[in-house]
């Protein structure tokens, strides 16, 4: 899909037939770190979680993200392809350690944006996936709070971390996020309306 600067977007991917895709704490670490390389020059990493099966980023795109790039006789953006390479990359490392053949990923990662018309929706969707994306792991009782799960960027936001990965400016700005009233609104339910809103 085509990818605009100066927005917010929720991007995701699952393993193929809903398979494991981090099997332990290393496979975690090495997929952030294929992060690290591959999609953060590209964007703004607002949050982030990876989940056994699946992961979620909600991401800030600058000009950089859509700079063309060519791909045989196809031209995709700089943040595409830093995310198929993210993806494909890890793949094989798995695939080599675990003895497996085929793909790993779905074979599209998906791009929900969340500020379709370049402002703030009155709805705050943006807001809504940056705590949805942080309650994952809690909704799905892998942990019994949200900080527990260290595979998130919940704990850069609650300060048990001082981690480079997420860039925490545009939750304040463009988000709206409050850091004296974060964790309170951290476990508020949303809504299967406001989540279904979140995928494509």
């Amino acid at each position: 899909m085509q990818v605009l600067a100066e927005r917010l977007y929720h991007v995701y991917n699952q393993g193929n037939n809903q398979e494991i895709i981090f099997h332990t704490k290393d496979d975690y670490v090495q997929f952030l770190r294929h992060v690290r390389e591959k999609v953060l020059p590209h964007c703004e990493i607002v949050a982030y979680c990876l989940m056994p099966n699946h992961f979620h980023f909600l991401i800030n795109t600058t000009q950089k993200s859509i700079e063309p790039v060519k791909l045989g006789q196809l031209t995709s953006t700089v943040l595409n392809n830093g995310f198929r390479l993210l993806l494909s990359g890890y793949a094989n490392e798995f695939n080599k350690k675990y003895h497996r053949t085929g793909s790993l990923f779905r074979q599209k990662t998906k791009f929900k944006n969340l500020e379709s018309d370049g402002e703030k929706p009155s709805n705050n969707y943006p807001f809504v996936c940056f705590h949805y994306i942080h309650q994952n792991p809690f909704v799905a009782n892998l942990c019994p709070k949200i900080e527990d799960w260290e595979f998130s960027s919940f704990g850069d936001y609650l300060g048990l971390r001082s981690g480079t990965l997420v860039s925490k400016q545009p939750a304040f700005d463009l988000i709206g996020i409050q850091q004296d009233s974060f964790y309170q609104e951290s476990y508020q339910v949303i809504s299967e309306a406001k989540i279904k809103y979140l995928y494509d």
